[in-house]
């Protein structure tokens, strides 16, 4: 799967998350301070990194930055982009199941190379749910502007 990777900065897990991506057989495209020719702040990466899945060059994208509140909420300034943060891997489970999350969005400061595994396993191991409710949430998200 094709995943657009973004961070603002190759601190904390930033090279670790596309290297975890690479060896679970993804095809991460790198943004931000991952490449050398974007602008790397936060907010100009992470939405390169949304547009990717929103206009369909990447299924889903991982945003990164110092607490990955800035890189969730440009991603999601974004229309179509659905990047929920999170810190463990139910939240990220959750994010996926309930909310169809399209972006994760993480911490460099607080996330360890552990964590991020189980994350990732969270992220990689839900899908979105069918439930009428779950499904009627998301399009109702779609339709706030």
């Amino acid at each position: 799967m094709r995943i657009a990777v973004a961070a603002d900065e190759r601190t904390g897990v930033a090279d670790a998350v596309v290297a975890q991506l690479r060896r679970r057989g993804h095809e991460p495209l790198l943004h931000g301070a991952l490449t050398e020719e974007e602008r790397d702040d936060w907010a100009w990466a992470s939405e390169a990194a949304a547009r990717d899945v929103a206009e369909g060059r990447a299924a889903q994208g991982v945003v990164c930055c110092w607490t990955g509140t800035g890189a969730s909420i440009a991603a999601n300034k974004v229309p179509g982009a659905r990047a929920a943060l999170c810190a463990d891997a139910e939240t990220a489970r959750g994010a996926r199941r309930w909310n169809d999350a399209n972006l994760l969005a993480l911490s460099l400061r607080t996330t360890s190379e552990a964590l991020l595994t189980e994350i990732l396993d969270g992220w990689f191991e839900e899908g979105p749910s069918s439930e009428h409710d779950d499904v009627a949430n998301i399009r109702h998200v779609e339709e706030i502007r």
